[in-house]
């Protein structure tokens, strides 16, 4: 993320094109990209079989692709200076291979455990979604690779089934526990759209999110404190989660309603248990709330259901940290019409509904707040709704 200059970076699918023809001395098949997200709203209720509303970024991954023949896949990324290259016997075992590569492996591995007959691949990738700040860099990762075999191999791979493909490449071979959100997002969004997502039954609908019209926009703060999956801290949560569910007889949290809520805590064995319950119960009825007022056109309205999912986590899920808790709180004393952080927690990303001229007054707020504060100075971009996973020309 660069700040104070348009989010979209139109050289990404050129770098992944020139990396693909340095490193294998051929042009590519074909060329995918996936984008980045955000979500407006809805946070940790994914895996509670909840509702989410996020969007898609302009900022993309991309993957130059071409055939290579066997059973054998070989990776190059602009971020890394040596390829890397697996066969069978890496993909089909979980956490063989590692780091960045894991993620273009686990996409691999879930489609041959769908019984995919996975093409051999050369692939490149190139990307402007930073890594680490919460805007889902793994699931563009993921779906991008994913979209770029589907179709070197002709696979009869609906789309409505590719988000829980990508899932299960992060779940089981990477090893984090994400919901399916992220997947969903980066493959399913529309240009000038949110996405309403029903985690239990995946069915979708697309929001008009016209901020334009609006006379508004979407500013992302990358706070600088970087997001992990990957950690005890997310797992925890998870598990809280879950058992809370067992403890009140239910499938999971998002069945129980707002109405139902105070006699559920008062089953609840610990505060602890209390306050994770009940950031994910209201914050499921912000997403639905959320939902009604953009189908109503009434845009500017959503800004005060935004600051309330933030002080929700960071009151009852705590999932914040000091530096996204100084965005929200900068972002908000400088006219934005409400903040929240985005993404899984403990870093990442802040997204603020602004005037579209104050876009950068309240950037300018949020650096002078980092600075008094001596935090890492963060970045800036203002963001409209962009499409979802799609083959470049």
């Amino acid at each position: 993320m660069t700040p104070d200059r348009p989010a979209a970076a139109p050289d990404v699918a050129d770098r992944a094109t020139a990396g693909f023809s340095r490193g294998y001395d051929v042009q590519p098949a074909g060329r995918w990209a996936a984008p980045g997200r955000v979500n407006l709203i809805g946070e940790h209720t994914d895996y509670n079989d909840g509702f989410v509303l996020p969007f898609a970024l302009p900022l993309r991954t991309v993957v130059a692709a071409g055939p290579q023949p066997g059973e054998r896949w070989t990776v190059r990324s602009e971020i890394a200076d040596r390829p890397v290259d697996f066969g069978v016997a890496e993909a089909d075992s979980p956490g063989r291979v590692t780091g960045w590569g894991g993620y273009v492996a686990g996409v691999v591995w879930a489609l041959r455990e769908a019984g995919y007959a996975v093409p051999g691949a050369r692939l490149a990738i190139a990307s402007d979604v930073p890594l680490g700040s919460g805007l889902s860099s793994s699931a563009a990762l993921e779906a991008a690779v994913l979209t770029a075999l589907a179709d070197l191999g002709g696979l009869d791979l609906p789309a409505a089934h590719r988000p829980r493909l990508a899932q299960r490449a992060e779940n089981g071979y990477v090893g984090a526990p994400t919901g399916i959100m992220d997947q969903s997002a980066v493959l399913r969004c529309r240009a000038g759209h949110a996405l309403f997502l029903d985690c239990r039954d995946e069915s979708v609908e697309h929001i008009p999110f016209d901020l334009d019209a609006a006379g508004l926009a979407i500013l992302v703060i990358d706070s600088r404190a970087p997001h992990r999956h990957v950690d005890g801290e997310y797992a925890s949560r998870r598990a809280a989660c879950e058992r809370a569910a067992d403890l009140l007889g239910v499938p999971a949290l998002r069945d129980v309603s707002v109405a139902d809520l105070d006699a559920a805590l008062g089953r609840l064995p610990d505060d602890e248990t209390r306050r994770r319950v009940r950031h994910v119960v209201t914050e499921n009825q912000r997403v639905l709330d959320t939902v009604e007022l953009l189908r109503a056109g009434r845009v500017p309205e959503i800004g005060p259901l935004l600051t309330a999912s933030h002080a929700s986590m960071r009151d009852d899920f705590e999932i914040t940290v000091p530096e996204v808790d100084t965005a929200v709180e900068a972002a908000l004393a400088a006219g934005a019409l409400g903040a929240r952080m985005t993404g899984g927690g403990f870093g990442g990303c802040v997204l603020a509904l602004v005037g579209a001229d104050r876009s950068d007054a309240v950037a300018t707020a949020v650096r002078a707040a980092y600075a008094e504060r001596g935090f890492t100075a963060p970045t800036t971009l203002s963001a409209l709704p962009a499409p979802g996973t799609t083959r470049l020309p």
